[in-house]
């Protein structure tokens, strides 16, 4: 093979493999739009949000093909879409372990969206006490010439459960030694404490709530109601368009 030849196959293999991992990048685009979508309405209507933030990230084109050749697999494009899952992955953070499932909830109820599997590590933690809920979501994604059906893991999980699981990969991060059971069993108790501190904040929450209800109730006045706040914006609602409306 002449050097231009080898020149032109690799501008096509970069060309398909870049196409590949934009595919991915794009999956997650739209599933952080409908995360935000979700965050700006549950904050401007119910003046809370049971999301906290989110992170999003894409396999390395090394990682991919060191997991493919774990897995002893073809390193073919097709056989890594289909092997590998994990591709793009979502971590949605969450203040409370109700929230988790109830952002779960609203993702699954969308139309356009796939789950394909649900594992909850929070029902049945891992022996390790790593907590979350995970599922894979299959996400439609227009491309110029053609729809693509991508894989994208999601990830969610309280304040407390991204804390421990995010100290845990540093400490054991490439230590390919066994642990020690003095540590597996430290590790464990850490992840009851910080299930037991997620219980315990989620009472508080739910008290504090009641009382704010009750004192809404109390103090609430006509004036305040015709205030509405959209992304920093404040509109008041003419009393008559709210009589109006009222009226039909």
């Amino acid at each position: 093979m002449t050097p231009e030849n080898q020149i032109e196959q690799f501008k096509k293999l970069k060309h398909e493999i870049t196409r590949f991992m934009l595919i991915y990048k794009f999956a997650l685009d739209e599933m952080e739009t409908k995360i935000e979508i979700l965050k700006q309405e549950f904050q401007s209507l119910h003046d809370y949000s049971p999301i906290e933030h989110t992170k999003s990230r894409i396999k390395s084109p090394e990682s991919i093909m060191n997991k493919m050749l774990r897995k002893n697999g073809d390193l073919s494009l097709g056989s890594l879409r289909n092997c590998i899952k994990d591709i793009a992955g979502l971590r949605i953070t969450c203040s409370f372990i109700s929230d988790i499932y109830h952002v779960s909830e609203m993702l699954q109820k969308q139309d356009d969206l796939t789950v394909l599997e649900v594992k909850d590590y929070i029902k049945n933690p891992k022996p390790n006490g790593y907590q979350s809920l995970h599922l894979l979501i299959q996400v439609p994604v227009f491309m110029s010439d053609c729809q693509e059906l991508v894989c994208v893991e999601v990830q969610i999980r309280t304040i407390a459960m991204d804390f421990w699981a995010s100290l845990e990969h540093k400490i054991f991060y490439k230590y390919n030694k066994s642990v020690p059971e003095s540590m597996t069993r430290e590790l464990k108790n850490a992840a009851d404490a910080a299930h037991a501190l997620d219980l315990q904040m989620e009472r508080l929450h739910r008290d504090i709530k009641e009382i704010k209800d009750e004192d809404e109730d109390d103090n609430d006045s006509f004036e305040e109601l015709r205030r509405i706040v959209i992304n920093n914006q404040q509109f008041t609602l003419p009393a008559n368009f709210v009589k109006l409306l009222g009226d039909m």
